[in-house]
């Protein structure tokens, strides 16, 4: 539990998933793993395949190479492994994470059908399965807006309470406040809507945050009940805060591909990274996985490496080190 996952995309990498993950490995004290999955080559003729495998594989070393520049011109002392692996991208990113602090992606914003179907879908799926946080970020957050805050969903569920533990963390790493909101869906019937309701819910609120202001004293925590769609009202609520964490229930539906309604929701209209937290695990593997367990993701293939803990820039590409790792020479910062 010693990493932060950075999935890149090589079609079209997210600077701002970049540079999130980057700063949070800092805070964190944490090695930074850059993967790239290259995908199966479908379609096209049969005697071509190898002609699109190898293409594939170029692309994703030239996009892992630019990944690792721009992490290192941002925070040339940090800690940083690449890594590349065969496989669909989701379902290597989601087996990684079994040994994992956190795992950050971009958003493509594909629509429903290609988020469910698709291989090239990886928020979604990832967040529905993965074993640790997984952290999508769309755009870049709101750090020019004071104070800093952290907005986190609850709804007195064991899997909103794992949510608050991550939330409350995160606030004290990134000295901001912690904002904890519980939405209360409109009832059915307005006899439901009375203020038993509503103090009941402040009540459950409470107990949801109870105990963590004695643990982060450096965090103000304030709560709130809104009234609305959980979406809507989520989403309205972290407009300007850096990040909006929520907990999730299970492996979804859809055979498990599914994040439940509510997070999808928010992956598509929160204003800001949304931080979906697992239930936790009561038993995790320890020491070094050595990857092994990949039957499902595919074969691990790491031609790109850079040693962890020094703190350099890796010898620039042409040398033994680097020879099958295309694109622009070390020192280029910026594409």
């Amino acid at each position: 539990m010693n990493e932060i996952l950075l999935g890149v995309d090589p079609r079209d990498q997210s600077v701002p998933a970049l540079v999130w993950a980057a700063d949070e490995a800092v805070r964190r004290g944490l090695v930074l793993r850059l993967v790239v999955a290259v995908p199966p080559a479908h379609g096209g003729l049969r005697y071509d395949a190898p002609a699109r495998r190898s293409a594939l594989r170029m692309r994703a070393e030239s996009a892992i190479a630019n990944a690792e520049d721009l992490v290192r011109y941002l925070h040339d002392g940090l800690r940083i492994a690449t890594e590349r692996v065969n496989g669909v991208p989701a379902t290597v990113l989601r087996d990684m994470a079994a040994h994992a602090a956190l795992v950050v992606v971009g958003s493509r914003r594909l629509g429903r059908a290609a988020e469910t179907f698709s291989e090239s879908s990886v928020a979604v799926p990832l967040t529905a399965r993965a074993d640790c946080p997984v952290v999508v970020v769309r755009a870049p957050e709101h750090t020019a807006v004071h104070p800093l805050t952290v907005v986190v969903g609850v709804d007195g569920s064991e899997a909103s309470r794992a949510a608050v533990a991550f939330a409350v963390e995160e606030a004290s790493l990134r000295e901001a406040r912690l904002r904890a909101v519980w939405v209360r869906p409109r009832p059915v019937l307005a006899h439901d809507d009375g203020e038993e309701g509503l103090a009941e819910r402040r009540r459950l609120l409470a107990e949801s945050v109870a105990g963590w202001a004695e643990r982060y004293p450096d965090v103000a925590v304030s709560q709130e009940v809104l009234r609305g769609h959980p979406v809507e009202q989520l989403a309205l609520a972290s407009q300007e805060s850096l990040s909006l964490v929520v907990g999730r229930r299970g492996r979804g539906g859809h055979s498990g591909t599914w994040p439940g309604s509510t997070v999808h929701g928010l992956l598509h209209h929160a204003p800001c990274p949304v931080i979906t937290v697992p239930l936790p695990q009561r038993e995790r593997r320890t020491g070094d996985p050595a990857r092994a367990d990949r039957s499902r993701s595919g074969t691990a293939d790491r031609p790109v490496s850079a040693p962890l803990g020094t703190g350099t820039r890796p010898p620039p590409r042409g040398t033994p080190g680097r020879a099958d790792a295309p694109g622009p020479s070390t020192g280029s910062a910026e594409r």
